[in-house]
Protein backbone atom coordinates (compact mmCIF):
# COMPACT_ATOMS: atom_id res chain seq x y z
CA UNK A 1 0.00 0.00 0.00
CA UNK A 2 1.19 3.63 -0.52
CA UNK A 3 2.01 6.12 1.73
CA UNK A 4 -1.64 7.54 0.87
CA UNK A 5 -3.64 4.33 1.30
CA UNK A 6 -2.63 3.73 4.61
CA UNK A 7 -3.02 7.60 5.64
CA UNK A 8 -6.69 7.16 4.20
CA UNK A 9 -7.34 3.57 5.97
CA UNK A 10 -6.11 5.13 9.90
CA UNK A 11 -8.80 7.99 8.97
CA UNK A 12 -11.38 5.84 7.73
CA UNK A 13 -11.08 3.24 10.59
CA UNK A 14 -10.52 5.50 13.61
CA UNK A 15 -12.68 8.35 12.51
CA UNK A 16 -10.59 10.66 12.08
CA UNK A 17 -12.24 13.00 9.24
CA UNK A 18 -10.95 16.57 9.98
CA UNK A 19 -8.25 15.84 11.81
CA UNK A 20 -4.64 16.60 11.08
CA UNK A 21 -2.98 14.10 8.52
CA UNK A 22 0.63 15.47 7.51
CA UNK A 23 2.18 14.06 4.59
CA UNK A 24 5.05 13.50 5.92
CA UNK A 25 4.04 10.58 8.59
CA UNK A 26 5.08 6.99 8.28
CA UNK A 27 1.57 5.67 7.76
CA UNK A 28 1.98 2.40 7.98
CA UNK A 29 4.03 2.64 11.33
CA UNK A 30 1.13 4.52 13.00
CA UNK A 31 -1.68 2.42 11.60
CA UNK A 32 0.83 -0.59 13.14
CA UNK A 33 0.90 0.97 16.60
CA UNK A 34 -2.55 1.18 17.08
CA UNK A 35 -2.63 4.34 19.05
CA UNK A 36 -6.31 4.66 19.90
CA UNK A 37 -8.58 2.79 22.10
CA UNK A 38 -5.76 0.52 23.88
CA UNK A 39 -4.66 1.05 27.37
CA UNK A 40 -0.97 2.92 27.14
CA UNK A 41 0.08 1.90 30.76
CA UNK A 42 2.61 -0.87 30.69
CA UNK A 43 1.51 -3.43 33.61
CA UNK A 44 -1.63 -2.31 34.64
CA UNK A 45 -2.45 -4.63 37.02
CA UNK A 46 0.82 -5.89 39.22
CA UNK A 47 -1.03 -8.28 41.29
CA UNK A 48 -2.61 -10.22 38.44
CA UNK A 49 -6.16 -8.91 39.75
CA UNK A 50 -8.97 -7.85 37.89
CA UNK A 51 -12.01 -5.43 38.76
CA UNK A 52 -14.30 -8.05 36.96
CA UNK A 53 -13.55 -9.85 40.21
CA UNK A 54 -14.17 -9.59 44.00
CA UNK A 55 -10.76 -8.62 45.90
CA UNK A 56 -9.43 -11.30 47.49
CA UNK A 57 -10.05 -11.52 51.39
CA UNK A 58 -6.48 -10.08 53.57
CA UNK A 59 -5.02 -13.26 55.00
CA UNK A 60 -4.66 -12.54 58.49
CA UNK A 61 -1.41 -13.89 59.70
CA UNK A 62 -1.08 -17.63 61.28
CA UNK A 63 1.26 -15.81 64.16
CA UNK A 64 2.33 -12.13 64.62
CA UNK A 65 5.01 -10.85 62.44
CA UNK A 66 7.66 -10.12 65.17
CA UNK A 67 10.65 -9.19 62.41
CA UNK A 68 10.76 -5.28 61.48
CA UNK A 69 8.24 -3.49 59.34
CA UNK A 70 7.71 -3.77 55.69
CA UNK A 71 5.91 -1.19 53.50
CA UNK A 72 6.53 -3.35 49.88
CA UNK A 73 3.54 -4.83 49.16
CA UNK A 74 3.86 -8.08 46.85
CA UNK A 75 3.69 -8.03 43.17
CA UNK A 76 5.36 -7.33 39.84
CA UNK A 77 5.78 -3.81 39.44
CA UNK A 78 8.11 -3.83 36.43
CA UNK A 79 7.27 -0.73 34.12
CA UNK A 80 6.41 1.62 36.95
CA UNK A 81 8.48 3.48 39.79
CA UNK A 82 7.33 2.50 42.97
CA UNK A 83 8.77 4.62 46.69
CA UNK A 84 7.11 4.20 50.13
CA UNK A 85 6.35 6.83 52.25
CA UNK A 86 5.92 5.87 56.05
CA UNK A 87 4.10 7.83 58.72
CA UNK A 88 4.51 8.77 62.20
CA UNK A 89 2.20 6.82 64.25
CA UNK A 90 -0.68 8.22 65.58
CA UNK A 91 -1.30 8.89 69.34
CA UNK A 92 -4.20 11.14 68.80
CA UNK A 93 -7.33 10.11 70.91
CA UNK A 94 -4.33 7.41 73.38
CA UNK A 95 -5.05 8.58 77.48
CA UNK A 96 -2.22 10.68 78.89
CA UNK A 97 -0.19 7.52 80.70
CA UNK A 98 -2.00 4.54 79.14
CA UNK A 99 0.78 1.88 77.76
CA UNK A 100 -0.17 0.46 74.41
CA UNK A 101 1.34 -2.72 73.50
CA UNK A 102 1.47 -2.13 69.83
CA UNK A 103 -0.04 0.73 67.56
CA UNK A 104 -0.33 0.42 63.41
CA UNK A 105 2.07 1.56 61.51
CA UNK A 106 0.89 3.36 58.63
CA UNK A 107 2.52 3.65 55.00
CA UNK A 108 1.67 4.96 51.50
CA UNK A 109 3.37 2.72 48.37
CA UNK A 110 3.42 5.28 45.39
CA UNK A 111 3.70 3.78 42.11
CA UNK A 112 3.47 5.85 38.71
CA UNK A 113 4.56 6.14 35.13
CA UNK A 114 5.30 8.35 32.11
CA UNK A 115 3.19 7.59 28.83
CA UNK A 116 5.44 9.19 25.56
CA UNK A 117 2.27 10.16 23.61
CA UNK A 118 4.64 10.32 20.25
CA UNK A 119 6.27 7.11 20.88
CA UNK A 120 2.85 5.72 21.09
CA UNK A 121 2.15 6.68 17.83
CA UNK A 122 0.70 9.61 18.15
CA UNK A 123 1.33 13.01 16.16
CA UNK A 124 2.03 16.43 17.27
CA UNK A 125 -0.72 18.35 14.75
CA UNK A 126 -3.13 15.67 16.40
CA UNK A 127 -2.06 16.53 20.19
CA UNK A 128 -1.78 20.20 18.73
CA UNK A 129 -5.07 20.98 16.95
CA UNK A 130 -7.38 17.75 17.70
CA UNK A 131 -6.55 17.07 20.64
CA UNK A 132 -8.50 13.92 21.18
CA UNK A 133 -9.86 12.98 24.59
CA UNK A 134 -7.40 11.27 27.28
CA UNK A 135 -9.31 8.91 29.33
CA UNK A 136 -7.90 7.73 32.63
CA UNK A 137 -9.44 4.91 34.96
CA UNK A 138 -8.27 3.22 38.10
CA UNK A 139 -9.90 1.03 40.39
CA UNK A 140 -8.29 0.26 44.29
CA UNK A 141 -10.03 -2.19 46.54
CA UNK A 142 -11.98 -0.99 49.65
CA UNK A 143 -9.56 -2.15 52.14
CA UNK A 144 -11.22 -0.15 54.98
CA UNK A 145 -7.71 0.44 56.87
CA UNK A 146 -8.07 4.10 56.83
CA UNK A 147 -10.54 7.05 55.76
CA UNK A 148 -7.95 7.98 53.40
CA UNK A 149 -6.37 4.70 51.07
CA UNK A 150 -6.08 6.13 47.81
CA UNK A 151 -5.35 9.15 46.20
CA UNK A 152 -4.25 9.93 42.17
CA UNK A 153 -2.58 12.19 40.23
CA UNK A 154 -2.63 12.59 36.62
CA UNK A 155 -0.81 15.40 34.78
CA UNK A 156 -0.77 16.57 31.29
CA UNK A 157 3.37 17.49 30.36
CA UNK A 158 5.29 18.96 27.50
CA UNK A 159 7.84 18.30 25.60
CA UNK A 160 10.30 18.67 28.51
CA UNK A 161 8.16 16.40 30.64
CA UNK A 162 7.75 19.09 33.49
CA UNK A 163 5.59 22.03 31.99
CA UNK A 164 2.17 20.97 33.20
CA UNK A 165 -0.76 21.72 30.62
CA UNK A 166 -4.13 20.13 32.68
CA UNK A 167 -4.31 18.31 35.57
CA UNK A 168 -6.52 15.70 37.74
CA UNK A 169 -6.37 15.09 41.90
CA UNK A 170 -8.44 12.98 43.00
CA UNK A 171 -8.20 11.99 46.69
CA UNK A 172 -11.52 10.03 48.45
CA UNK A 173 -12.05 9.34 52.23
CA UNK A 174 -13.86 6.46 52.90
CA UNK A 175 -16.93 5.85 54.81
CA UNK A 176 -15.88 3.41 57.69
CA UNK A 177 -18.98 2.96 59.44
CA UNK A 178 -19.91 -0.50 57.77
CA UNK A 179 -18.08 -3.25 56.77
CA UNK A 180 -17.68 -3.18 52.67
CA UNK A 181 -14.92 -4.80 50.33
CA UNK A 182 -15.30 -4.16 46.68
CA UNK A 183 -13.57 -2.67 44.09
CA UNK A 184 -14.00 1.10 43.52
CA UNK A 185 -13.23 2.92 40.52
CA UNK A 186 -12.03 6.45 39.33
CA UNK A 187 -12.40 8.20 36.11
CA UNK A 188 -11.83 11.39 34.57
CA UNK A 189 -11.60 12.40 30.40
CA UNK A 190 -9.43 15.33 29.57
CA UNK A 191 -10.63 17.46 26.76
CA UNK A 192 -9.62 20.56 25.01
CA UNK A 193 -6.37 20.75 27.14
CA UNK A 194 -4.97 23.24 25.12
CA UNK A 195 -1.80 22.07 22.50
CA UNK A 196 1.91 21.17 23.45
CA UNK A 197 0.66 17.81 25.56
CA UNK A 198 3.35 14.96 25.30
CA UNK A 199 3.24 12.99 27.97
CA UNK A 200 1.02 11.97 30.60
CA UNK A 201 2.36 11.58 33.75
CA UNK A 202 0.34 8.56 36.28
CA UNK A 203 0.45 8.50 39.69
CA UNK A 204 -1.62 6.95 42.39
CA UNK A 205 -0.91 6.21 46.28
CA UNK A 206 -2.44 3.71 48.20
CA UNK A 207 -2.17 3.01 51.69
CA UNK A 208 -0.67 0.21 53.52
CA UNK A 209 -0.52 -0.77 57.36
CA UNK A 210 1.64 -2.85 59.37
CA UNK A 211 0.57 -4.34 62.81
CA UNK A 212 1.77 -7.58 63.77
CA UNK A 213 1.73 -8.27 59.69
CA UNK A 214 1.58 -6.42 56.84
CA UNK A 215 -2.10 -5.47 55.53
CA UNK A 216 -2.33 -3.26 51.62
CA UNK A 217 -4.84 -1.76 49.69
CA UNK A 218 -4.70 -3.71 46.40
CA UNK A 219 -5.50 -2.03 42.85
CA UNK A 220 -6.64 -3.46 39.31
CA UNK A 221 -7.00 -2.54 35.60
CA UNK A 222 -4.84 1.02 35.80
CA UNK A 223 -5.90 2.40 32.12
CA UNK A 224 -4.95 5.49 29.98
CA UNK A 225 -5.98 5.29 26.89
CA UNK A 226 -6.62 8.08 23.54
CA UNK A 227 -10.19 8.05 21.65
CA UNK A 228 -10.33 9.28 18.60
CA UNK A 229 -12.87 12.05 19.84
CA UNK A 230 -11.80 15.65 19.06
CA UNK A 231 -12.08 17.53 22.67
CA UNK A 232 -14.58 20.38 22.64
Amino acid sequence: MSAAEWRKRCEDEWGLKGAPMPDGLDWKAVYEAKPFGRNLLKNSTPHGLSKDNPPPEPDLPEAPDRGPPHFQPEGDFSGWTTSSEVLPYDTSGIPEGVVICALPQFSWFSMEQVVDLKAEGLWEQLMDEFQPEIAIEDWYEESQLHESIYQLHVKLLGADKKTVISEHTVSPTEDLSQYSHTWKGVSHVFSGYGPGVRYVHFLHRLKNQFLNGFYGTLFADSSVSVRPTKSH
